[in-house]
């Protein structure tokens, strides 16, 4: 860290660094500044952030766009903000220039500045950018165009829910979360249970709306997603989500409440991935203390639940029409209720049935007969001859 960063960030001594930031403007110590965000303490770069806002004003306003060339969402509020304060024609046809041919970075800033300043000649430039693979951008884009009122982006976003494109539909779920219209949890819901993809789709699900509020309207809907979030902690999600979705006191709640048979899969499932969460050093090597911390605490509320009776209640979820069968399944010993499942429609269901029973040593001759009898998928017939 440079001197001037220390400064800039500092207590003391930093009025003359930050005046020099904004004035010249040091586009250098800008771009040090917003490479040590991950590291930084957020009342650190609230302050910061409040000193650069602080240094603008009409005679060196411009200046801020050089920042753009490095995005930060830690200091965009200070920039675009005055930019806003001071905007007039001029300054938004340069905008409306960095959005059609600047990079990634300038289109994130320039996407935030019309959340403020609505010209239509920038909706064509919010659409396009609405589904970048750059998350910021996206998120601008889609969270601007909902200041506008823009209801055709949000039912085109609906539309792409259903479609056979899991990236797409990936996609449009992340466009509906930061577009912030909470009419769009029912239709994201019915698109989660059907999703290979579930676990990417549950991780941005809180964003919209807290697994709290989703549990009092949606329980059953909130418990798959709860579930579909725990199956991917650590693979799929940062283990740091366990702050931003409150799961402490999710499963404070669940642990607490009368237990039935949806909660206790869920139950079942998160006690053993933070078992495995805290036995391998692996998931929590580069976690700080405090993640660190949670983890284990999460696993103390955990440890509370009787694992007997929730073993005795998950076998009602062993059924085609339960979304937590392929979870349930995973803990159940009832060799006959999973045997039942072998006689289904559903060919995945099946496979995963027969490699459950061959984990339990009851996949006899018998059953794979039953089983090859229901499938037709090649690839699934192979699996299961070689069981």
């Amino acid at each position: 860290m440079s001197d001037k960063l220390k400064k800039l960030t500092g207590k003391f001594g930093y009025e003359d660094v930050v005046k020099n930031l904004v004035n010249t403007p040091d586009i250098e110590l800008f771009r040090e500044l917003t490479e040590q965000d991950g590291f930084l303490f957020d009342f650190i770069k609230q302050n910061v952030a409040k000193r650069i806002f602080d240094a603008v004003d009409e005679n060196n306003y411009k200046n801020l766009l050089e920042f753009f060339k490095y995005y930060s969402p830690s200091y965009e509020d200070a920039i675009i903000s005055n930019l806003a304060e001071f905007a007039d024609e001029d300054l938004t046809d340069i905008i409306l220039e960095k959005f059609e041919n600047g990079n990634d970075n300038e289109k994130t800033y320039c996407a935030k500045y019309f959340a403020y300043i609505k010209d239509p000649l920038a909706y064509d430039f919010l659409i396009k950018n609405a589904y970048s693979e750059n998350e910021y951008l996206a998120q601008n884009c889609a969270s601007t165009l909902s200041l506008w009122n823009d209801e055709k982006s949000y039912n085109d976003a609906l539309s792409k829910l259903s479609c056979t494109d899991e990236f797409e539909k990936l996609s449009a779920v992340k466009f509906l979360c930061a577009y912030g219209k909470k009419d769009a949890v029912p239709y994201i819901l019915q698109a989660l249970r059907t999703s290979a993809m579930a676990e990417n789709i549950s991780g941005e699900i809180p964003y919209l709306i807290n697994l709290q509020e989703l549990l009092d309207k949606f329980y059953e809907d909130g418990l798959f997603t709860i579930n579909c979030i725990i199956n991917g902690l650590g693979e799929i999600l940062p283990l740091s989500v366990v702050f931003d979705f409150e799961l402490y006191d999710i499963f404070e709640r669940l642990t607490s409440d009368t237990l039935n048979s949806k909660s206790a899969v869920v139950l079942l499932n998160s006690l053993e991935k933070f078992e495995t969460l805290t036995e391998n050093d692996e998931y929590l090597f580069d976690e700080d203390k405090d993640t660190k911390n949670e983890i284990h605490d999460i696993k103390k509320i955990l440890k509370r639940v009787d694992i007997k009776e929730l073993k005795c209640l998950i076998n009602y979820e062993i059924s085609v029409n339960s979304p937590f069968v392929y979870t349930a399944l995973e803990f159940t010993e009832d060799v006959l209720t999973v045997k039942e499942l072998l006689k289904s429609d559903n060919q995945t269901i099946i496979l995963k049935a027969s490699e459950i029973l061959k984990k339990l040593g009851n996949f006899d001759e018998t059953a794979r007969v039953v089983a090859l009898s229901k499938v037709t998928d090649l690839n699934i017939k192979e699996i299961i001859r070689a069981l």
